[in-house]
C-alpha cells in the first residue's frame, strides 16, 4: 500500500529512547508499527478506525496516542 507510512531507522533511533518502558498490562503491540500508524492518521487526516490494518488494531494506535499525548510524550 503507497499511503503507509514507516519510519526509517534513524527516525525510529531517536524516538525510541524517550518511550515509557516496562508498562503493566497484555503484551504490548510494537511500538514502531503503531507509532506509524499514529503518523498514518495525522498525515491523511482519516479517521483512527479507518487506519490501516497493517499497522494493528485501529484502538490501540488511538488508545496510545491519548495516553502519551496526556503524559506529554
Amino acid at each position: 500500500m503507497s499511503a503507509e507510512f514507516w519510519l526509517s531507522d534513524e527516525q525510529w533511533g531517536a524516538i525510541e529512547p524517550l518511550l515509557p518502558r516496562n508498562q503493566p498490562g497484555p503484551e504490548r503491540e510494537d511500538d514502531r508499527r503503531i507509532i506509524s500508524g499514529i503518523v498514518h492518521v495525522l498525515k491523511v487526516g482519516c479517521r483512527w478506525q479507518d487506519c490501516p490494518s497493517v499497522y494493528g488494531p485501529s484502538t490501540t494506535i488511538y488508545n496510545r496516542f491519548r495516553r502519551w499525548a496526556m503524559r506529554g510524550i
